[in-house]
């Protein structure tokens, strides 16, 4: 059984993000998918890339979302 490139110690990855600010690990061999731009300077062995995300992805929600949430908390605060 072949080990996947996800679980190989020796691997170098890279961190990707998409439109809607969320993030990915990625093997930095294979090509970055549709949808997602690779963050630039983040490479490294997966505790380095998992770390950069932990510390840069706060906020799970879709930047979407955020942005709907934020626009009806405006609008609330504005009603009498």
């Amino acid at each position: 059984m072949s080990t996947s490139c996800f679980d190989r110690e020796d691997e170098t990855f890279i961190v990707l993000m998409n439109h809607e600010e969320q993030y990915s690990i990625w093997p930095q061999w294979k090509a970055v998918p549709g949808g997602w731009q690779a963050v630039e300077g983040v490479q490294g062995d997966k505790q380095h890339v998992l770390d950069y995300v932990k510390m840069h992805w706060t906020d799970m929600r879709p930047l979407s979302l955020r942005k709907w949430m934020q626009e009806q908390a405006q609008a609330d605060s504005v009603q009498p």
